[in-house]
């Protein structure tokens, strides 16, 4: 069986635009909005491709949901050094919990020994697809990774907690998500850009996997953070404290 890791990504607003809020407050304007691919997914991916690279594995395949734009990211993810991709067409956005399920399918059809994704979208920073998936799956996860070590059948991941590292165990196959210091993507290259577009990418409907999409949450409104109040300069301590008594900050 082929030593196969399945990475998942997700198409988001680029995370150098500043967001702007529809008028209607009905959600976040995309007209002309750069989109790339969530940065957590992309560290996800390269951590594949490295632990392909030292032979560990013989083939990462990158997977996303979403519309027919998406398939840029996935050409993108092609470029940094995957070798397939596989696009589940969806024109609607879909809620975590029918993302792993559509994940599932696509690893009981490919059989991969690792499934690496971001630990959140940047877009909703639900942060829950990876958990949902391994659940799904009744196999081991291992959250937030910011190292990596695999050996035997077994996956060694370190992650960041409020005390310090924590180190963990798992046995393979299992789902690992990525978290910002695990790496840092590689960049790409024009060449690498024309190869990938020679590279498979296959494209799937939700309805091909047997799923229904199910909509469980509402967006009721978005509205854009207050914006920030002009700060003020004091002359020493006591000037502060009566400052912050006039704004009610401080008891009297």
């Amino acid at each position: 069986m082929m030593k196969r890791i399945i990475v998942g990504i997700k198409r988001v607003v680029d995370y150098n635009v500043r967001i702007r809020v529809k008028p209607d407050g009905s959600g976040v304007a995309l007209d002309g909005v750069k989109m790339s691919v969530n940065p957590f997914d992309e560290i996800a991916l390269e951590e594949a491709i490295r632990i392909k690279e030292r032979g560990l594995a013989e083939e990462v395949v990158v997977a996303s949901v979403g519309p027919t734009d998406c398939q840029a990211q996935l050409r993108t993810c092609l470029a940094m050094g995957a070798d397939r991709a596989l696009h589940v067409h969806s024109d609607t956005p879909t809620e975590p919990l029918t993302t792993a399920r559509i994940l599932l399918k696509l690893i009981e059809r490919e059989q991969p020994f690792l499934v690496l994704l971001g630990k959140q979208a940047i877009d909703d920073d639900n942060g829950q697809t990876g958990q949902m998936l391994a659940a799904l799956w009744a196999r081991p996860q291992a959250t937030f990774a910011s190292k990596i070590v695999l050996a035997e059948g077994k996956a060694q991941v370190t992650r960041e907690v409020d005390a310090g590292l924590e180190t963990l165990e798992v046995d393979l196959p299992a789902v690992v998500t990525a978290d910002l210091r695990l790496n840092e993507p590689r960049y790409v290259k024009l060449p690498e850009i024309m190869k990938a577009k020679r590279k498979p990418l296959e494209t799937l409907s939700v309805e091909s996997l047997g799923i229904t999409p199910r909509v469980q949450l509402r967006t009721v409104r978005v509205d854009p953070p207050p914006q920030r109040q002009k700060g003020m300069l004091v002359e020493n301590a006591a000037e502060l404290i009566a400052a912050l008594k006039a704004k009610g900050l401080l008891a009297s």
